[in-house]
Parts: C-alpha cells; structure tokens; sequence
C-alpha cells in the first residue's frame, strides 16, 4: 500500500519518499506518494524523481495493485533501486489547475443540479456530461451564478462516512455511472461550504483548492448533445 499524501494535504508540492518496489512494466512504487493517479476524470500528476545519482521526469501516475500507486517514467532510464529515498516533485502548476478545473466542476453540478453520466478533467478546462434532455437555455444566468460562489470564497474541505451512512442518503452519490469505491468501510465526502451555507456535499476521492475563490472567472463552453438524455458541457478557466 502507498500513502496517498495528496489526500490529506494537495497543496504538498515536493517530499521524500522510498522505493518499495518496481513493476514489470517499469513502474517505481514508493511508500508515500504526492502524485495523485488517474481516475474520476482526474489525470494522472506529473513531475520528477531526484536522488543521490540520478533522476527522471514522471509522465503520470496510475493505480496499482493492493491500493498501491504506481509512477510511469516518462523515458526508458535507469530506475532507482528498491530502498533509496527519492525526492518528489510535482509538476504544481499542471496539478493546481486540475485543482481549480475539478472543484469548479463541483461547482457546475451545483448549478445544473442533474444526474452526471460522465466527466474530465484538465489543465485549463473540464466536462460533465448530464443526465438531461434538453441544453439549458439561461447561459448567462448559469456563468453568474458559478462566477457567484467563485467569489464568495467558500471553504472546500474532506471528510469522511462510513458506507452505511452513504447507503442511508444515496443522494449525495451525483455520478449514475460510476460508484464511489468500495471495502475500506469509509467514503470520502467534498463539502463546499460550511454547516448551513454548504453547497454542495459528494464523494469524490480527487484534488481541490482550499476555499472557491482560488478558482478564478469561469465561462461556459461548448454545450454538446451525446444521447437523446445526455448533453455534454464544458467549462474553461477563464483567467
């Protein structure tokens, strides 16, 4: 098992970590880990390795086997050796702004409040794909009232339930196609907001920013049709 350091604090941009082990791929498992790995719509993180000898560039990081995370070297190199301590480096200005695209795509299930089908994430805009029939009509309206919570600065913050309490209200679960993760008898939950101002309360295992106003401006993209009940919105940072 890796340490998912991220999922205590995304801000960590650069720390120490040990080699546990190497895949056959060759992949480099570490004991902690900063770099968050592909899922949720969310990409993988990239950055370097350095230690005593050597280095190399992270192209992305995916999930392994036994809640394991597995670093993909970006070029064929000389890995480090099982036991050596590494330095972390995330490229942190590629994972800040999946931070910002993926809490402002909370944002846009507040106020498009459907059934999500599916989502992605990158560095300057993301997508949700809704569970509705028609494209809404009130643009304008939708970009203010994002841009509204953007500015009113709301905390962001992660707590955690057990699975029977998210059995016991299923509607915190958005996404129709995909699950939150199950069998370690806890459920991360995203609240944005605090106590009676919150806004919006899912589970969601990626990086955000700390409080709304780190977001910055948003703007409405292209609103696609994908299915007779599906349709497609993207939404860009927009400074």
């Amino acid at each position: 098992m890796t340490i998912p350091l991220f999922r205590e604090d995304a801000y960590t941009r650069d720390v120490n970590g040990v080699v546990m082990g190497h895949t056959p791929e060759g992949g480099i498992v570490l004991d902690q880990c900063v770099f968050y790995p592909t899922g949720g719509g969310q990409p993988g993180d990239s950055g370097t390795l350095s230690w005593n000898g050597g280095a190399l560039n992270i192209a992305t990081a995916i999930k392994g086997d036994q809640e394991s995370i597995v670093l993909v070297p970006a070029e064929p190199r000389a890995l480090p050796p099982v036991g050596t301590t590494v330095m972390q480096s995330l490229d942190w200005e590629r994972r800040y702004a999946h931070m910002r695209v993926h809490t402002a795509l909370h944002l846009l299930s507040v106020v498009l409040p459907f059934g999500v089908t599916g989502g992605s994430i990158g560095a300057g805009r993301g997508r949700l794909d809704f569970d509705m029939a028609d494209a809404p009509e009130d643009r304008d309206s939708l970009e203010e009232r994002l841009n509204a919570h953007v500015t009113s600065d709301m905390r962001v913050s992660a707590e955690w339930i057990t699975e029977a309490e998210l059995d016991a209200d299923p509607s915190m679960v958005k996404t129709l196609s995909v699950q939150p993760p199950r069998g370690a008898g806890e459920i991360r939950l995203i609240r944005i907001g605090e106590g009676d101002t919150t806004v919006d309360l899912q589970p969601c295992g990626g990086t955000h920013v700390a409080r709304t106003g780190e977001i910055g401006a948003l703007r409405i993209g292209k609103i696609e049709k994908k299915g007779r009940m599906n349709r497609r919105v993207y939404l860009h940072l927009d400074g």
